[in-house]
């Protein structure tokens, strides 16, 4: 090609560059290979490693009893999803009843949606002066009905509103595809923020304000209603378990559907974090602030610890016969038909002749890297020495990809991209827990340890 000089500016690229990036390309048969296999099918199905995908074995030496997987659908509600995918063995074992018991996804959507439609409306009236363009208004307004979630939001759902069964309050159309329902809901809060400042601008007191929010949150209601259903505030119960005895428990509240039923004291679990960046210091806890979903609830706090300590809480808990709820960047060197996650799976750097190589704390600063997606550990592979090579994953993508819904993890992997889980407190060593006695140490919103699963 004739390559035309059209620019003198220092840091241009100039014909001689690119022509030695032509040569670069054209002199490397390799190179040319490549191109015609990836213009052709997906790169990824050309860079697959066939030995390493040839090896998955799906069998590990602790092992939980497992529920047929269940499916998200067109929603990003993976935390919900995995924590109460969590409590499920648990309440089968209660009650007795064959593997497949599931919990309300939707119940608890409903409450998630209302509760950040308030949470985002006192986070406008708490930053009535920030002028329009700055960095944290802007931030706000991004996503004011985003699906996603952390463990300690969903603590404080629990915590007020209970659960209950699937078969009290289905999924619907909007549960399961919950674009249209938060585009709509997300136009109408962004609207009252305005309304609220500018109302505020005119003099308005707080407690006009106030008044004017609690209309819009009858409003939110109102939406939330015709995509979602009512929610229950009490729901008659009863159930044949797996040996043919019929049970009716009678009218429940959902608080006491949680109480009699499931019983988790969520205050003695505690989210620990791998976070390695350079004045994050482990043994610390850690908050983002207007990160949340519940005003006056819980707030979202992290305790950072080295990732061997993360590993053993785990192992521990998983030995004790408990699953483990967990947070990740799922989309790494991922072969979801497979449900396999390994460093060494696809072959890149035969392909583009270079493979990324930043370390975990330069993905986080980077933009490279957070949390996207919210699973569940229901097993792990331990050599002799109890060393981990690889771990069972309950995803929440139905029962299609992996082994039935279910993924492993190799070690490797889970040190790069693996960022939290949860655990009992009695699984984390002494010294690590006592950082929880000091004020958590504030992260701005847009930090990537703010990201939502």
């Amino acid at each position: 090609m004739d390559l035309v000089q059209t620019s003198s500016s220092a840091g241009a690229l100039s014909p001689d560059d690119l022509r030695g990036f032509q040569s670069a390309f054209d002199n490397d048969p390799a190179y040319r290979a490549a191109m015609n296999a990836v213009t052709t099918t997906t790169v990824t199905q050309v860079a697959l490693n066939r030995r390493k995908a040839a090896l998955v074995n799906h069998s590990f030496s602790v092992h939980l009893p497992e529920n047929p997987a269940t499916s998200q659908k067109s929603s990003g509600r993976c935390w919900m999803f995995a924590a109460l995918n969590t409590f499920r063995t648990k309440a089968q074992q209660v009650m007795n009843m064959e593997a497949g018991f599931e919990f309300s996804q939707n119940y608890i959507l409903f409450w998630d949606k209302l509760e950040k439609a308030n949470y985002f409306l006192e986070n406008i009236l708490a930053t009535l002066d920030e002028p329009e363009g700055s960095r944290l208004l802007d931030w706000l307004m991004v996503a004011p009905q985003n699906d996603g979630g952390q463990w300690d939001m969903f603590v404080n759902l629990i915590q007020k509103y209970g659960v209950v069964p699937k078969s009290v309050m289905p999924e619907t159309e909007s549960s399961s595809s919950t674009g249209r329902m938060a585009d709509f809901v997300t136009t109408k809060l962004r609207e009252y923020a305005c309304r609220l400042r500018g109302a505020h601008r005119s003099g308005a007191s707080e407690g006009d304000l106030r008044e004017q929010k609690q209309g819009y949150m009858t409003e939110v209601y109102r939406m939330l209603c015709i995509h979602l259903g009512e929610p229950p505030s009490r729901f008659q119960w009863q159930w044949r378990d797996k040996d043919r005895v019929f049970h009716r428990a009678g009218a429940l509240t959902p608080q006491e559907f949680y109480a009699k039923y499931v019983g988790v004291d969520l205050s003695e679990m505690v989210c620990l974090i791998h976070d390695p960046r350079p004045g994050h210091d482990f043994n610390r806890a850690f908050t983002v602030k207007f990160l949340g979903n519940v005003v006056g609830g819980r707030p979202t706090e992290y305790l950072n610890v080295e990732l061997d300590v993360i590993k053993q809480a785990a192992i521990k808990q998983l030995q004790a016969g408990d699953s483990v709820w967990f947070g990740c960047d799922v989309g790494k060197h991922l072969h979801k038909d497979l449900g396999v996650m390994d460093l060494d799976l696809y072959d890149f750097d035969l392909v583009y002749g270079t493979t990324p190589a930043m370390s975990k704390a330069e993905r986080l600063m980077y933009g490279q890297s957070l949390m996207t997606h919210a699973m569940v550990f229901t097993g792990v592979d331990l050599s002799d020495e109890g060393r981990p090579s690889k771990w069972r994953v309950e995803n929440s993508w139905s029962a299609e990809p992996g082994d039935k819904g279910f993924f492993q993890m190799t070690d490797r992997w889970f040190d790069e991209y693996t960022y939290e889980v949860v655990v009992s407190k009695n699984h984390v060593p002494g010294d690590s827990l006592r950082a929880l006695e000091a004020a958590p140490v504030e992260l701005e919103p847009w930090d990537p340890m703010g990201s939502l699963a």
